[in-house]
C-alpha cells in the first residue's frame, strides 16, 4: 500500500490542487475538524457507500493515526479501487502542521 505525508497533502492543497480525500473517522472525531475538501465516510459505512467514492487516479484515505485508513485502503483495493494512498500519521500529523 502506498502512503503520502501530511506535508505533501498540505502543500498540494495550498497550491490549489483538488485532491480526492476520504476521511474514515467516526462522527465525533470529524467534529473536531477535517482536511479541507475531504469527504467523510466512516470506516463502518464504507461497504454501503462505495458508490460515493470517485474513482480518480489517486484516493487519499485518512483517519486519526493511520491504522483505520490502512484497513480502509486494503478493503477498497480488494473492492477494485486503485491509486489508494494512506495518510501517514493521520490527523495527528495533519494537526502538527498547524
Amino acid at each position: 500500500m502506498d502512503s503520502i505525508t501530511a506535508e505533501e497533502v498540505k502543500r498540494r492543497l495550498e497550491q490549489g490542487e483538488q485532491l480526492n480525500i476520504i476521511d474514515v473517522r467516526e462522527d465525533d472525531e470529524v467534529a473536531e475538524g477535517m482536511i479541507p475538501g475531504a469527504r467523510h465516510i466512516p470506516l463502518y459505512d464504507l461497504p454501503m457507500r462505495l458508490s460515493e467514492i470517485e474513482r480518480t487516479d489517486e484516493i487519499i484515505v485518512v483517519c486519526h493515526a493511520g491504522v483505520r485508513s490502512a484497513k480502509a485502503c486494503e478493503y477498497l483495493e480488494y473492492m477494485g479501487f486503485s491509486g489508494l494512498k494512506n495518510l501517514e500519521g493521520g490527523m495527528l500529523k495533519w494537526h502538527e502542521l498547524g
